[in-house]
């Protein structure tokens, strides 16, 4: 069935496994005596979105093969939301009411598909049962009576159930950062928000929608959404008035507050991490987002505001609209980090605003974020700094390649993703880091960075809103600089746009990195002195590190690491002469840190290695450690067992698979 302008309406109970207190129900009668509503939404309230160059989820070339939906590419309505929560010990479910209003296009088929999940359960749609679609989701399938009129609207009324599925979260108290209160959120990137409602799930479709939440006392609702407000009876109310795809939609319930750290930015944390979150970075956020403004146009989405997950959240950060989630490892108490939020506020103008049509071209959501985030840190940190951050990303990529083989098909920029593989399954740094290499190429082909960052700002404003392909941004830039196209830049021998898009291997181009060089011969230099058989202390003495800021310190311990294990008694000494590296609370120097512990088998500091362990689940650096513990020594391997023993509980199941297949406990379960 061929759509314009579909309208979501949802009706939700949340069911978590701890109780939650009673909260009577203004709207609806449940089992829980609890409840979720999701307002109708007038017709007349729709706020058209656009897509471009995807024919629709399943139809045709250019198709998004990871929807099973019959979305068509076109105008897309909007989605409205209310719940409460329930009380009694129950399975950890979502019980749910969503009713969709579809204007049909002509020639529409008389059946509509929405995306699914195995762990949604329809009970009253009139309509045909889900279908098997792929591992990660199903087909709902909807017989219509007749094929619609083209411009008729219909509406759609859907109750069902979600369960455990990916999608939807539900922490325990041990995996909360109070250890007091539950906590449930989402996470819709990929396509997971399928398992959270019935959607078209695919990033070619986009609507706004507006929400009202009703929690108990003692628990805040917040969204990725342009305004919110505080209600009687701890009722919160959403809008979104900027068209999304479903992946941006988010939603947390939790032991949660706020304060303000700039005009039009709050941060969000439990409690016991608010002061921290407020301290780190007050004042910090608009200075991105001005810049940001000043390269790329005007930030639309209103607020910009940051949620500190649970330190049992997985990943670094998720760049949902209004209300970035980040891991609360980014407070390192001296601010050292802050400058990775630049990364989530370039997403506002690429990839929330300009959006990929499929997953299959993902770098145009984060190539062209990566090439923003260095344009911003040149800015305001300086070109040498941006160099050297880059070169971190660029070594990277040449593990990720040394690892897969380069002409591994997923190192292309345009993945070819067969129907039934999972989206999520071709992650990996391509699309960052070979993706930022071609936007610097194009930017190279311009010889100009005032112009090129003209044209980005006219790249915004021609897609805003919408889902485009690669063809449509090479288009547009060969249009915006027709010198270039009269040049035939497209076709380059060895440069070629195709080559750059469907030619797996090492980028053609890599942008120049040798204003870094400053930053980096000096912590190249100091980690050989320390790699020495004969400690030159004088020579040591001499480097001054304490004005090194984080990516040069990393690039000093990135060196440190590969010239390990160290000569007996030199980490002992490296350890004892900088205390700002090894008592550092900035995550990523910890990682290292810790790296390198294992790696000379300091056993005097392994404890080290069990605290960042028990402080933090984010699978970036828990997976590496226990990778080194279990390939070291059979102490590391003790040290591994007794730490996951310990910690398992308070991490997000993903992760302790992953660890349990690290260390064989999987293949044992089984």
């Amino acid at each position: 069935m061929d759509l314009s302008c579909p309208s979501l309406t949802l009706l939700l109970d949340l069911v978590p496994p701890h109780p939650w207190p009673r909260i009577p129900s203004p709207w609806m009668s449940t089992p829980s005596g609890s409840s979720m509503y999701f307002p109708r939404i007038p017709h007349g309230s729709l706020t058209p979105g656009h897509t471009r160059s995807s024919p629709g989820a399943g139809h045709g070339p250019g198709a998004d093969v990871a929807s099973a939906s019959s979305a068509a590419r076109g105008r897309c309505g909007t989605c409205t939301w209310s719940c409460a929560s329930p009380s009694r010990r129950r399975a950890r479910r979502l019980r749910g009411r969503a009713r969709w209003s579809c204007a049909a296009r002509a020639g529409a088929a008389a059946e509509l598909r929405l995306d699914a999940h195995p762990s949604l359960a329809v009970s009253r749609a009139a309509l045909l049962p889900p279908r098997p679609f792929a591992s990660y989701g199903s087909a709902l399938h909807i017989a219509l009576p007749q094929p619609p009129r083209a411009g008729q609207l219909l509406t759609l009324l859907i109750d069902y159930e979600a369960g455990e599925g990916p999608g939807v979260c539900w922490l325990s108290p041990e995996q909360t950062a109070g250890k007091q209160k539950p906590y449930m959120y989402t996470q819709g990137q990929a396509v997971l928000n399928r398992s959270f409602f019935p959607c078209f799930d695919t990033p070619s479709v986009k609507f706004t929608y507006s929400a009202t939440v009703k929690v108990p006392e003692g628990f805040t609702a917040v969204m990725s959404a342009t305004s919110w407000e505080k209600q009687k009876d701890n009722t919160f109310v959403f809008k979104m008035s900027q068209p999304i795809p479903s992946y941006l939609i988010a939603l947390v319930v939790g032991d949660i507050v706020s304060a303000d750290v700039g005009p039009r930015s709050r941060v969000w944390a439990e409690p016991c991490l608010i002061e921290a979150a407020k301290k780190e970075y007050d004042g910090v956020i608009e200075e991105f987002l001005v810049v940001g403004e000043k390269l790329f146009g005007p930030y639309v989405w209103g607020r910009y505001d940051i949620l500190f997950m649970p330190p049992s959240f997985p990943f670094g950060g998720m760049e949902n609209p209004c209300l970035t989630f980040v891991t609360p490892c980014l407070l390192a108490g001296d601010r050292s980090l802050v400058d990775v939020i630049i990364h989530e506020i370039s997403h506002s103008w690429f990839g929330n605003l300009v959006t990929n049509a499929t997953w299959g071209e993902f770098w145009l959501n984060e190539g062209f974020t990566m090439y923003a985030q260095r344009r911003i840190t040149t800015e305001v940190y300086g070109l040498p700094y941006t160099c050297l951050e880059a070169a971190t990303g660029r070594a990277l990529l040449r593990q990720h390649m040394d690892a897969t083989g380069e002409d591994h098909p997923l190192n292309k920029l345009r993945v070819v993703i067969e129907p039934g593989i999972n989206p999520d399954d071709t992650y990996n740094e391509t699309p960052y880091e070979k993706g930022y290499c071609f936007v610097s190429y194009l930017a190279h082909l311009v010889g100009n960075q005032s112009k090129f960052d003209a044209f980005l700002q006219a790249y915004v404003n021609r897609f805003k809103f919408q889902s485009i392909t690669a063809d449509d941004t090479l288009g547009f830039f060969l249009e915006y600089f027709p010198e270039l196209k009269e040049k035939g830049v497209d076709s380059i021998p060895g440069f070629e746009f195709d080559r750059w898009l469907n030619t797996p291997g090492w980028p053609p181009y890599l942008p120049d990195l040798s204003p870094g060089q400053q930053l980096m011969r000096p912590a190249d230099e100091l980690a050989e002195l320390w790699a020495a058989d004969s400690l030159n202390m004088e020579a040591i003495e001499a480097v001054d590190i304490t004005g090194w800021r984080t990516y040069q310190l990393v690039y000093f311990l990135d060196q440190v690491l590969q010239k390990s294990p160290l000569p007996e008694g030199n980490l002992k000494r490296l350890s004892k002469m900088y205390p700002k590296i090894s008592k550092a609370q900035n995550a990523e120097l910890r990682l290292r840190w810790c790296q390198i512990i294992l790696k000379n088998n300091l056993e005097a500091e392994y404890s080290k290695v069990k605290d960042f362990l028990h402080s933090q689940g984010k699978q970036k650096y828990t997976l590496p450690l226990y990778r080194a513990m279990w390939g070291g020594s059979e102490a590391t391997r003790a040290l591994a067992m007794e730490t996951f023993s310990a910690t398992a509980p308070q991490l997000h199941v993903n992760v302790q698979n992953y660890v349990k297949k690290i260390l064989g406990l999987a293949a044992a379960e089984a």
